[in-house]
């Protein structure tokens, strides 16, 4: 697993090597994929990487050019994998690892008055009830800024409502089994 692009371009990040990490990363070609829909939007944005895994989503964002990532993960192990990512890049101000679950992580986000530009979901494939529980939180949220984009990854068979109260999809990329859903605020009518 490699950065794509950017400040860290090339170098290698850590993988699980544990069995019992059971991570599902983000493949370097989705995530090209991801950052060139994304563009030079990431740029001195905020970014929040829920169900982090290797931190490899955030540390591309971070890459190229975002203020922040905060790398969520409810793992202690995955977390660490994440630490040891961000210490070998020798990250260390721009990025915040967070071990708790997506809810919990997102309320204590909310408490202190983040705003996010992206927010990067992608929970293990099976666990259907989390997608929809993190987007229905992220829907009556004030985390997001008004020009937001929630980014979620999931497989291709896995079908997300198109629209929330407040969120709407806007576009979806299939690539391989893996579908990328990108949900915008809603304008207001």
């Amino acid at each position: 697993m490699r950065i794509i692009a950017g400040k860290y371009r090339s170098r290698i990040l850590k993988g699980p090597s544990l069995r019992r990490l059971r991570l599902r990363p983000t493949s370097d070609r989705l995530r090209e994929t991801l950052f060139n829909v994304l563009g030079p939007a990431v740029e001195d944005s905020d970014f929040i990487d829920l169900y982090a895994g290797t931190g490899a989503v955030g540390i591309e964002a971070l890459s190229r050019g975002a203020n922040l990532a905060i790398l969520v993960e409810s793992h202690a192990l995955t977390a660490r994998l994440i630490r040891q990512n961000l210490e070998s890049l020798e990250i260390r101000n721009s990025a915040e690892v967070i071990e708790a679950d997506a809810i919990r992580a997102l309320e204590r986000l909310a408490a202190r008055h983040i705003i996010a530009d992206f927010v990067f979901l992608d929970p293990p494939y099976e666990e259907i009830e989390e997608y929809e529980r993190v987007l229905e939180f992220l829907d009556g949220s004030h985390l997001l800024a008004p020009s937001a984009v929630v980014i979620v990854e999931h497989s291709r068979r896995t079908e997300l409502p198109d629209r929330f109260t407040r969120l709407e999809c806007a576009r979806r990329l299939e690539q391989g089994d893996a579908t990328l859903s990108f949900y915008r605020l809603a304008a207001a009518a």
